[in-house]
């Protein structure tokens, strides 16, 4: 059965949290944030006034084309805050006037050259689950009309090196549709962002996307060994190679271009067997701060923990794994060749010397074997959470989440600063009662990748200009204490004001005049990374 999309939120329609887990959601914060326990509810897309298109597809390019405004809505944004607040409202502000969905390389040549020829601008689309931007056709005045180009149709597993241990895959796979294709040959891509059963291997590409391995190869940099990339001017294909010398890396020039040079068709990326044994656990701090020092300690141990995340206090708490007076951290190892109780026994030792306190004993077990505990309750929780937020939103909660990387000497001051800044800013906007926590996503030897989420009662009718000063206030607050405006995110259309003030000058030109060589008329993605060219 083919799963219908939710136009407006996470995931497939009637995925989301049941009613009695909502009204229990509602209980539970009514108090704390005044909630009254309605739930909005989004509008049948079909019943928008979405205004007609502007702009008609020529023949042959015809039965790729709809109009229909379900469509349309659904290609209209992407997944964060923001967006849902807006669908919820039935906001459709920038809908595409199309949406084209080719099924081979030649259809998406001859749908880049009308778009070309016609003024047209045309964003790609993968699954959608953009948070920052990326995906919305706001693209400015100096176009005859936008379309969505969505890549959905190019989902195939084409070629398995399974002497070199690579693939050659289609740029529009869905996660869970890309590891089905690997999994006869015993073989994984094993990158598993939040965004996995929404998210593709293109946009990954694009975006620069961070997977669940908290140490390591985790970014898809580390695992694209080749690509293919269809600009308006022409084809760009890679040569495929484990490294090379030879001058600046024509892959990473597209690796987080984010659509604006031309659209990634297949990638040969780097797969590997399936993991066989597993090691692990959990641990609890008194504070966050002294988990922080474990963790680095762990980083810069050359262990490489395959999971290593840290949650604070309150965090732990809303996501069932503590009662909110520690920190937990959760560490896990795996291996395709070999058990690995001897790294999870020298990690428990380390953080142990760092004053944490076990679960139970970490030992080892078959990967096939059922997992349980505190590790199992938050991989549980990760992937709910996205529902989880749109429930919150419908019931009146402003949600949102802020990321970066920063190096561990800046690192406490970032916590404090961007901690200060949030709840200084939701005080400004009436949401004082919110609440701040944040955790560790990823870690590297020289610095850890803070996730800050917030959750305050918004004013039904504002939740936009609430969350435009709070997201203001961070994403200033993360530049000023030495972070990135974006560690795996993307930057889009929500970020670039503070891209522009992260990005050296000099290579902004560059990139501008990179995209005048591959993309001449400025057509692609426009507003993104760039102001539009046109």
């Amino acid at each position: 059965m083919v799963q219908r999309r939710s136009w407006w939120g996470w995931g497939a329609e009637g995925a989301g949290l049941t009613d009695a887990e909502t009204d229990g959601l509602a209980a539970l914060l009514g108090e704390q944030f005044g909630l009254d326990g309605h739930r909005q509810q989004a509008p049948d897309p079909q019943t928008l006034a979405l205004p007609p298109p502007r702009v008609a597809v020529p023949g042959p390019l015809a039965a790729l084309a709809s109009d229909d405004p379900g469509d349309r809505a659904a290609h209209s944004m992407g997944k964060s805050y923001r967006d849902v607040v807006r669908g919820l409202r039935g906001e459709v502000e920038h809908p595409p006037d199309l949406v084209l969905r080719p099924a081979t390389e030649a259809e998406l040549v001859a749908v880049l050259d009308w778009c070309a020829s016609a003024g047209i601008a045309a964003v790609p689309y993968g699954g959608g689950s953009s948070v920052v931007g990326g995906v919305e056709p706001d693209v400015g005045d100096g176009f005859s009309g936008v379309v969505s180009v969505d890549l959905g149709r190019l989902d195939r597993l084409l070629e398995l090196d399974e002497v070199s241990l690579s693939a050659r895959v289609q740029a529009g796979v869905l996660g869970p549709a890309l590891e089905a294709q690997l999994r006869p040959s015993g073989l994984t891509l094993r990158h598993y962002p939040q965004s996995f059963e929404w998210s593709t291997l293109g946009g990954w590409v694009v975006t620069r996307a961070g997977g669940h391995f908290a140490t390591g190869p985790t970014h898809i940099d580390d695992l694209v060994q080749a690509l293919r990339v269809v600009t308006p001017a022409g084809l760009v294909e890679t040569r495929r190679l484990p490294g090379s010398g030879a001058g600046p890396s024509p892959d990473r020039l597209f690796i987080g271009s984010e659509g604006i040079l031309g659209v990634v068709t297949e990638a040969w990326v780097r797969v590997r067997p399936r993991p066989s044994w597993r090691a692990g656990g959990a641990c609890r701090f008194a504070t966050f701060e002294e988990g922080a020092g474990a963790v680095r300690a762990l980083a810069q141990s050359g262990l490489m923990p395959s999971n290593c995340r840290l949650v604070d206090p309150v965090e732990s708490l809303v996501n069932g794994i503590g009662d909110g007076t520690q920190a937990v951290l959760l560490v896990g190892f795996e291996s395709a060749d070999h058990p690995v109780d001897a790294w999870a026994a020298r990690a428990s030792e380390l953080v142990a010397d760092h004053g944490g306190r076990l679960d139970e004993p970490w030992s080892g077990r078959r990967a096939d074997e059922p997992s349980s505990g505190t590790g199992a309750g938050w991989r549980s929780a990760f992937v709910r959470a996205p529902y989880l937020r749109d429930a919150l939103v419908q019931l009146g909660v402003l949600c949102e989440t802020f990321e970066t990387a920063v190096t561990w000497d800046r690192w406490p001051e970032l916590h404090r600063a961007v901690g200060e800044a949030v709840r200084s800013a939701l005080a400004d906007v009436g949401a004082g009662a919110g609440i701040v926590t944040c955790r560790f996503t990823h870690v590297y030897p020289d610095g850890p990748a803070p996730y800050f989420t917030v959750l305050a009662p918004a004013r039904r009718g504002a939740e936009l200009q609430q969350w435009a000063t709070v997201k203001a206030a961070a994403s200033d607050a993360l530049l000023a204490a030495g972070g990135t405006i974006t560690h795996h995110h993307a930057v889009g259309r929500d970020h670039r004001p503070w891209y522009e003030r992260q990005c050296p000058a000099l290579f902004a030109e560059a990139l501008r005049a990179v995209k005048g060589t591959l993309d001449p008329a400025g057509i692609m993605n426009p507003g993104v990374l760039l102001d539009p060219t046109r």
